[in-house]
Order: C-alpha cells, then sequence, then structure tokens
C-alpha cells in the first residue's frame, strides 16, 4: 500500500502555491516577533506587565484596523508611539498584499499567469498541441506517475485545463520561450503533436536540444519518413493502429486463425473475441456456454451492454454486442474462435464494407485486401480505391455498397454524428451484419453501443495508450483495446494472500497469471501466500488499472 507519509512528502506546489504558503509563513513569522516585541517594550518603557496573549490580541487588533480595546491610552513612551504607527501601516499594507495574492484570484479567478501554477519539474515530458482530448492522455502519464507540461497555443483551452489541475501553459511550440517555461533543460522527452507544424517544432526542439528524445504522433502516415529525418526518434500513427485493429476483428468473423493475441508466458496468451450477430452464443448464460469444456479457453472477464465485468457474471447473458475477454493456449484460443463462429448457414457473403477511405478506412481496407476477402469502400470523395461515392449516412449509399449481403462494416468516419448515424442505419438495413466503429469522442463510445456497434475503438484512448507503451514500455493487449494487460511485481503482496489483498474489491482489476521460479501458471489459486518475488499478470478497464496504481505502490514491468 502507499505510504500516506510517503505520498505526503511527494505532494509539489506550484509557483504560485509555493508563493502563497511563503506569504503566510511570513505573515505569522511577523505578527509572532511583532506580539513579542510589543509585550517586552510594554513592560521595559511604559512599566506595564501583561500576558502574551493580550499582546497578541492586540496586534491582531491593530494589524487588521478593528481597534485597540483595553490597552488604548496607556502609551506615553515615544518609541511605543512608533512602534504603533509602524504596526498600523504594515497592516493595512498586508491587507491589500492579502487581497491581491489570495482573495482575487480565489473568488473571481483573476490568476491568468499559468506559469505561476507549475510545480518544480524533474524528468518529465513535454507536451505540443496535443489535439486528441489532452485529459484522456494526461490522466494517462498522471496514473502513470510521469510528470508533464502541455504546451498549448491556445489560451483559453489551456487555461480551462490548467483549471482542472492539470500542467499546461499557453504558448507556441515554436517558440523557444515556450519550452524555456516548461523546463526543457531537464525534461527527459518532448511528444509533439502539431499536425503541420510537427516539422516546425522538431526543428525548434533540436535548435535547443539535440539530444532529448522526441515521440512524434501524426494521422498521415506517409509522413513517418519526413518526420523521421527532420529528428523525430519515434512516429507513431493511431489512426493506422486504430484501422488495423477494426479491421482484425471484423476478419475474425469469417475465420477462426487468431491475429491478434498477446503472449503472457508460459504458453498463456490473452484475446479479445466480440460476439457477432448469427454467435451461437448469442442468448446464452455463462454458466451454460460450456467454453472451458468445448475448447479449454477461460472466459475471465467480458464488456455487456458497455460495461465490464471481471469476471462475468454466472448469470450474465451474452448479447450481440458483447467481447469476450479470453484466455489459454494457443490451441485452445484457436478452438474457442472456431466454436463462436456462426453457422455457414447463417453467415453472409463474406464481404467487409469499410465507410471512409481517410488513415483508419485505409489501413482497414489493407489489412482486408491481404486476407483475400472482398471489400467495397465508402467515401464522399471520388479518388483512388473508393468503389462507392457519396455519403455513408444514406440509405441508397449503404444500399449500392451491398450492405444487405456483407458480412461486416467498418465505419471510419471523423466525425462521430456521422459515425452514430452510419452505425443505426447499417443495423436497420441489415440485422445480422457485424459493425465496428471508430470515434474521436471517448464519450461517444457507449453511445456508439447503444446505437448497434459490436465493437467501438476511441482515437484519444488508443493514441494515449500507444504514447503510454513508449515512454513506459507497459504491457497492453494490444494499444487499440478496449482492455488492459498489466505485468507487475507481486512485492504489494508479500506475506499475503490473493484473497486478502482486495485487488478485485478495492480496484476491479483481476489476476489471471502468476510467475514464480518454476514459471508461468494461469490456476490462480486465491489462497496461496505470496512471497513477493513473484510477478503477478492483471486484467482490467483504464478505469480499474489506474486504480490499482493508486492503491498499490508498484511500477509495471517493461517489455
Amino acid at each position: 500500500m502507499v505510504d500516506p507519509l510517503k505520498r505526503l512528502t511527494n505532494i509539489q506546489l506550484s509557483r504560485r502555491d509555493r508563493l502563497v504558503t511563503y506569504y503566510l509563513t511570513g505573515l505569522a513569522a511577523l505578527i509572532v516577533v511583532y506580539t513579542v516585541t510589543y509585550n517586552f517594550a510594554l513592560a521595559q518603557l511604559e512599566g506595564v506587565n501583561q500576558s502574551i496573549f493580550a499582546s497578541f490580541e492586540f496586534i491582531v487588533q491593530t494589524m487588521t484596523t478593528t481597534g485597540y480595546g483595553q490597552d488604548s491610552g496607556i502609551w506615553s513612551h515615544p518609541l511605543m508611539f512608533l512602534f504603533v504607527a509602524a504596526t498600523q501601516i504594515s497592516g493595512i499594507a498586508l491587507g491589500f498584499f492579502t487581497l491581491r495574492l489570495i482573495i482575487i484570484p480565489l473568488f473571481t479567478g483573476a490568476e491568468v499567469n499559468l506559469d505561476n501554477r507549475l510545480t518544480s519539474k524533474q524528468d518529465h515530458v513535454i507536451i505540443c498541441e496535443y489535439r486528441r482530448d489532452s485529459a484522456v492522455l494526461l490522466d494517462e502519464l498522471r496514473e502513470l506517475g510521469i510528470e508533464y507540461v502541455l504546451i498549448s497555443s491556445s489560451e483559453e483551452h489551456a487555461k480551462e485545463l490548467a483549471d482542472d489541475g492539470y500542467s499546461v501553459i499557453d504558448g507556441s511550440p515554436q517558440d523557444t520561450s515556450a519550452f524555456e517555461r516548461a523546463s526543457i533543460d531537464s525534461a527527459r522527452a518532448v511528444i509533439t503533436d502539431a499536425g503541420d507544424a510537427n516539422v516546425n517544432t522538431i526543428l525548434t526542439v533540436h535548435s535547443i536540444d539535440p539530444d532529448i528524445e522526441i515521440i512524434t504522433l501524426t494521422d498521415d502516415s506517409d509522413m513517418r519518413d519526413i518526420l523521421l529525418d527532420t529528428g523525430a526518434d519515434t512516429v507513431l500513427s493511431p489512426h493506422g493502429v486504430l484501422g488495423r485493429r477494426l479491421a482484425e476483428k471484423a476478419i475474425s468473423s469469417f475465420s477462426s486463425d487468431l491475429t491478434d493475441t498477446i503472449d503472457i508466458g508460459g504458453e498463456i496468451e490473452v484475446t479479445e473475441v466480440p460476439v457477432q450477430q448469427g454467435n451461437r452464443l448469442i442468448g446464452t448464460r455463462i454458466r451454460d456456454s460450456k467454453i472451458r469444456e468445448e475448447t479449454g479457453a477461460n472466459i475471465i472477464g467480458a464488456w455487456i451492454d458497455g460495461e465490464l465485468q471481471l469476471p462475468p457474471h454466472p448469470d450474465a447473458i451474452i448479447r450481440s454486442n458483447t467481447v469476450l475477454l479470453v484466455t489459454g493456449a494457443h490451441d485452445a484460443l484457436e478452438a474457442f474462435s472456431d466454436f463462436t463462429q456462426p453457422a455457414r448457414t447463417l453467415r453472409k457473403h463474406e464481404r467487409i464494407i469499410v465507410a471512409g477511405q481517410g488513415e483508419v478506412g485505409q489501413a482497414a481496407r489493407d489489412v482486408v485486401s491481404e486476407r483475400g476477402l472482398d471489400t467495397v469502400t465508402i467515401d464522399i470523395e471520388d479518388r483512388d480505391g473508393v468503389d462507392v461515392v457519396g455519403d455513408s449516412g444514406s440509405d441508397e449509399i449503404l444500399a449500392e455498397a451491398g450492405i444487405e449481403s456483407a458480412g461486416a462494416i467498418i465505419i471510419g468516419l471523423p466525425d462521430d454524428s456521422a459515425a452514430l448515424l452510419t452505425t443505426v442505419l447499417a443495423r436497420s438495413l441489415n440485422q445480422d451484419i457485424e459493425i465496428l466503429v471508430r470515434v474521436s469522442d471517448t464519450d461517444a463510445t457507449r453511445k456508439a453501443l447503444s446505437a448497434g456497434a459490436d465493437y467501438v475503438l476511441s482515437v484519444p484512448r488508443v493514441s494515449a495508450r500507444m504514447v503510454a507503451r513508449e515512454l513506459r514500455g507497459e504491457d497492453v493487449l494490444a494499444p487499440a483495446s478496449q482492455i488492459r494487460l498489466l505485468r507487475v511485481p507481486a512485492t504489494p503482496l508479500a506475506g499475503s494472500t490473493l484473497a486478502k489483498s482486495g485487488i478485485y474489491e478495492k480496484t476491479g482489476c483481476r489476476v489471471i497469471a502468476i510467475e514464480d521460479e518454476s514459471g508461468f501458471t494461469s490456476a490462480v489459486d486465491p489462497q496461496r501466500k505470496f512471497t513477493g518475488t513473484e510477478h503477478i499478470v492483471l486484467v482490467g478497464s483504464d478505469e480499474s488499472v489506474q486504480q490499482f496504481r493508486k492503491q498499490f505502490d508498484v511500477s509495471p514491468i517493461k517489455s
């Protein structure tokens, strides 16, 4: 568990908070000095002996200009008059400072210098112009314990994020002063997502520090070589990764071959399997599915109606938009995939429609074409690779693309409203089609599932995971995934058992494998006593993994 004292000592104050702290400490010290001086002067110069608390009361009354009470009129020595006058003047001056430094910013939000809100940084990352829902990435970094400073050219956006507690300053990432304000001299890396200004930003960073690591995000994979030649150390293309992931999930509707499993050790693999229309498991309770008996694979979790259940409730009913999280040997997972395939007589033609031919759509089309499946592409622009020109949010266009007989549709539209409309129309025109959707807003994930989608991925979440993996080497079930996989030391469990640790109850994560000197095992005994030398593999949603990191002071093991 995290030591509360350690957490308290690790708290860092912003520049403004440090200034307020220094001010209040100085004010308290000044009052103490005034009190002791007045008490001593009253005794020595006026021959009046009174308690230190009475002198304290007088100083407070004088500095706040509320009156002098019982001491009024007892002074006769000139030095006493000078001292009282000095106290009065300093009290008025301090009143103005208090009003400007604390009262006005507190009640009117007058503080606009975001630099003053930054805490001191060391070994942090500087993020330039992140355009994919900044809060998702910043939350990810904060939960990973990675210090950061975001530079935003939008003063309004920067102010909103700063008001929410994020480390943000406004400025241009093409201006060296912005990086100097973000303490680039002590930073470990720069992440740039500045679109067309990426090249300019990279060159600016290199002019300041040619050795610092630069990670660049781009929506155009054709820019990869140019960005690398400019000086980027790593180029990430979240849209391409997301498009390929959606295509792989669509292909799994027609084949038992697994293309997106992750090996966690000891021949144990994990994969996600969306349950598409026509699946024999639809309408079946988890307890009655007989998956373990028939295939040897284990269901360890399931997304049901947009909620992750770890483990799924035995009486939970598998529906068409359920995503099952399964673990086992590779042969067992292939047997499970084959077991859950719809009967051939229930399948539609092995044709996949790709709506939208941007970066996501093109990546998805390439993967589907490589597997030899028929592909029909839709886009509003007539260009190479587009089969049907028009708006996919139209019944006529979807019908022209063959929606009624297609097996799946990948919706890669950049606008969430258009993507949701296309989802509803596709489901109304073909109740059995598998619908896989990309959304630009994380909050639109649940809406897409409600609209009839079988599998949904959000660009901000995929992007944040790719950056986190690059910075920490963290194991995830592919960056484009709805579920997180984490490998950590079992140090917090030393001397305890899994049942007593409360990992699931406190965080929502589930331990699915243990590694010790004898190797990996997926047979997790809740009563096993840990020595602390083992490694454990956990699975959970983004939120539950973040909660695990809050509850247990342990860092993930890098890949």
